[in-house]
């Protein structure tokens, strides 16, 4: 029995188009269309405003920059840097930094027809949220190696991307008109490299805001050694976008720069066929694993998860969070892929709570110039399945850590059933006792049990209603063999209600948001145990906030009806 199949097919479909995995017509070098409208293009030395480039933000001067990176490599790194209009010589302010892929002047992931060059404006919003130049702030984008204006091959969240980062930030900290304070601020791929900057342990940065980030790159490509559909997006996406044709009226080092794939084919090969790598243990992969490399860190780090994510998805989060050993921050709840500011067409918020700029602005203030807030913000604001929002210290906050017997079963690692065969083969439901009391599960759960057979494995967590109503909340495949498998499933934030149950689902493979190739085998699994960190909700202190818009879309999406078994473990009550 499947329940998200379908619409995880849709999801994947989603993010390709969300990503930019489409049909983008390369350049052989500059775009071909010539620029309707002429505008001032900065240098390192003249500087331009809005009133000379309306791409440039109000309040804002402009200017362009080149520096070498840290790895002693030959990479060349462009940033477009936006400081206060009007600040004096001898003036010094912090620097808001983001660094990644999406900065280059034709577009973020294809060609955005402007009539002419500027800066990105991929975070206006922050711009105007913030109030950033007004209150004392210069915005830095950085082209991390492969993109926009910058030289070199791709290197997502490796070696060669770490050193861009730390570069970014000591140039920087060391202009004439920076304080020598760094915050970096990004919402997925410019929040890898936010989480990447607190683990490079810099003394310049000073905070970080990471919205839906990525917390291993492993976990991207793989699960467990199951190949995801985005090992084949992801690369596809990024050399897209490293292809890019930039403007006619970009100024010829930019052009040059950004023409670095034409001359050096290998880039784009190597970023390919890197991510077929399928061992974890490899350095590529740990070399990118980024929960293992924050332990010890300290940099006070304000993140967004959503649990309900189908891009950026919760795992590895919690490692992270667990050795990073700084201040934390954070919302998280059950929302997709969005920042903490945006909104749907009804004007209603997609997380579902007021504030966003207002508490950033705050945690910037503090940490880069010692102003303390005047709000007591909660260091976590969470919202449960139940869309009711609380205030936690950290997270996860687990009253217990429940390990329940759920026995064993067999299933046919078939794919899930074709026409006319029985779906009860491709998996097994093992069930709870309906819980005596709302109960959340919060945290990572862990399942580790003994496999007879070879193939994949697909391990589900259900909400069943009395009724039969049932939501799939959690969900991890791996690759299966004789012996042992112990694997995290993804982080949640979800109540069991009072009366509800438990279904453990162990079977084949059977949606699609996995690249996998069914085994056809029996696949006999015996002394299975789990792993629940449980919460009692009736502890909660709430917090402002209203439902978070996706979280209803997810239900509809992914309720099925169950018919109840007899049940084989009990959800013990998390103060029992």
């Amino acid at each position: 029995m499947r329940t998200r199949a379908t619409v995880t097919t849709v999801s994947a479909l989603a993010a390709v188009a969300l990503t930019g995995a489409i049909a983008v017509p390369v350049a052989t070098a500059t775009s071909d269309r010539t620029t309707s409208e002429k505008a001032a293009v900065a240098t390192a030395d003249d500087p331009v405003t809005h009133e000379e480039n309306d791409r440039v933000p109000e309040g804002a001067a402009w200017t362009q920059h080149y520096f070498p990176s840290s790895d002693g490599s030959d990479v060349e790194l462009h940033a477009d840097v936006l400081l206060p209009e009007g600040l004096k010589k001898g003036e010094q302010v912090p620097v808001i930094l983001s660094a990644g892929s999406y900065f280059g002047h034709s577009g973020e992931i294809f060609d955005e027809q402007h009539p002419h060059t500027g800066p990105s404006d991929r975070f206006g919003d922050l711009v105007e949220g913030i109030d950033l130049f007004d209150r004392g702030y210069a915005l830095v984008l950085v082209d991390t190696r492969g993109y926009g204006g910058s030289t070199g091959c791709i290197d997502f969240a490796g070696p060669g991307e770490q050193a861009d980062v730390a570069a970014a930030i000591d140039w920087a900290a060391d202009q004439s008109w920076s304080t020598g304070s760094v915050g970096m601020y990004g919402k997925s791929y410019d929040a890898v490299t936010g989480l990447i900057g607190n683990n490079l342990d810099q003394d310049a940065l000073k905070a970080v805001v990471a919205q839906e980030p990525i917390w291993d790159m492993y976990d991207r490509i793989r699960s467990n050694g199951v190949p995801r559909q985005e090992g084949i997006i992801a690369p596809s996406t990024y050399n897209t976008i490293a292809q890019l044709p930039q403007l006619p009226d970009d100024d010829e080092r930019y052009v040059q720069n950004s023409q670095y794939e034409l001359t050096h084919p290998e880039c784009l090969a190597a970023n390919t066929t890197n991510t077929l790598i399928a061992d974890p243990g490899t350095s590529y992969w740990q070399d990118r694993d980024l929960a293992k490399h924050a332990a010890g860190s300290d940099t006070p780090l304000f993140v967004t998860q959503g649990f309900l994510e189908w891009n950026t998805r919760p795992e590895s989060m919690d490692e992270y969070l667990a050795n990073h050993e700084g201040e934390q921050r954070g919302w998280l709840g059950p929302w997709d892929h969005v920042r903490g500011n945006d909104r749907n067409e009804d004007g209603s918020l997609k997380m579902g709570r007021e504030g966003w700029f207002d508490e950033i602005g705050a945690f910037y203030d503090e940490h880069l110039k010692g102003v303390e807030p005047t709000t007591d913000y909660p260091a976590f604001a969470i919202q449960d399945s139940t869309g009711a929002w609380r205030a936690e210290d950290t997270w996860p906050v687990a009253d217990r850590t429940a390990k329940v017997a759920l026995g064993g079963g067999s299933y046919v690692d078939d794919g899930g059933p074709q026409e006319e065969q029985d779906g009860s083969r491709s998996s097994y439901l093992t069930w709870s006792a309906p819980v005596e009391a709302d109960v959340r599960v919060a945290g990572t759960p862990r399942i580790s049990l003994k496999a007879r057979g070879n193939g994949n494995v697909l391990v589900e967590l259900h909400d069943v209603a009395p009724d039969g109503t049932a939501v799939s909340f959690v969900e991890q495949a791996a690759v299966v063999q004789d012996g042992r498998l112990a694997i995290d499933l993804e982080s949640t934030d979800w109540t069991l209600a009072a009366g509800h149950r438990l279904a453990v689902e162990i079977g084949s493979i059977q949606t699609g948001s996995w690249v996998d190739t069914p085994s056809g085998r029996t696949v006999k699994v015996r002394d299975a145990r789990l792993e629940l960190p449980l919460d009692d909700p009736a502890g909660d202190a709430p917090t402002e906030g209203e439902r978070a818009t996706w979280l209803d879309t997810y239900l509809a999406a992914y309720t099925a009806e169950l018919t109840p078994g007899k049940p084989v473990f009990t959800v013990p009550a998390p103060r029992g």
